[in-house]
């Protein structure tokens, strides 16, 4: 099964390079779940390499629903989530539940680190050669487990808690400096459409899921977080995300 179906749902790109790093070397057709994702039936001989984001211990409510729109006639799926080196705490369960949901065998999964996309300075520069290398044994873990007879490809166990947390309520909205030129490339590449194609320097804070993409991907650099905001959140990280995580692999 040298062919794989990649989907991600990647707003700064970290989330992208782990499922990119798991998935080097197969034939990738690519799903981004950034978009609105057309109904689409997955073959039972194409692995499906689900990768998220974690949000507060969750997966992204549009990023669950566009994952949704992908169905399987029960082959194989692979369930990983990436956080900022706090926790992932229901994530990941959540995944596996959905894709079993949709049809699929999660017969592998994986939690893994990249640069918290808020306060950049917890996790700087993940994923790191190391964890490229941890992502590589995991793709040939999957490999050999995959080219076992159908009986003994079991489905994994992964942590988490049926009984989930809300969805947490986002803090506040990217704000827009005097260096917005009104290009409108924000509110193109939104992918909850939060911000309005005719006011791009406003942001719907109903929609708003503070997913970054628009602060990443500014060519002014022209939205950021509120100061105080950030401030705040990167000084609590520093006391409970401050130390190293590894990659915790389930095959």
């Amino acid at each position: 099964m040298n062919t794989w179906i990649t989907a991600t749902f990647s707003p700064t790109g970290s989330t992208r390079a782990i499922s990119q790093a798991i998935a080097a070397g197969k034939e990738q057709q690519h799903i981004d779940l950034l978009k609105p994702t057309e109904a689409q039936l997955i073959p039972a001989t194409t692995p499906l390499l689900a990768v998220v984001p974690v949000y507060g211990g969750r997966v992204p409510a549009i990023a669950i629903e566009r994952l949704s729109a992908l169905q399987g006639e029960g082959g194989p799926a692979i369930a990983v989530v990436v956080y900022g080196n706090r926790a992932y705490e229901d994530a990941l369960l959540e995944l596996k539940n959905t894709l079993t949901g949709c049809g699929f065998r999660v017969v592998a999964a994986a939690a893994f680190i990249a640069e918290h996309s808020i306060a950049r300075s917890i996790a700087t520069g993940r994923p790191h050669e190391q964890d490229k290398q941890t992502a590589a044994a995991f793709s040939v873990a999957i490999d050999a487990k995959l080219a076992l007879p159908l009986a003994e490809q079991a489905e994994v166990s992964v942590p988490g808690n049926e009984d989930m947390k809300p969805l947490p309520q986002m803090p506040a909205t990217p704000m827009v400096t005097d260096a917005c030129g009104g290009c409108g490339y924000c509110a193109r590449q939104c992918p909850t459409q939060a911000i309005p194609a005719g006011n791009p320097r406003t942001t719907d804070a109903s929609r708003c899921i503070l997913c970054m993409r628009c602060v990443s991907i500014c060519p002014r650099k022209a939205r950021i977080l509120p100061p105080p905001l950030l401030e705040g959140m990167t000084a609590r990280l520093q006391l409970c995300a401050s130390e190293p995580r590894l990659p915790e692999l389930y095959v």
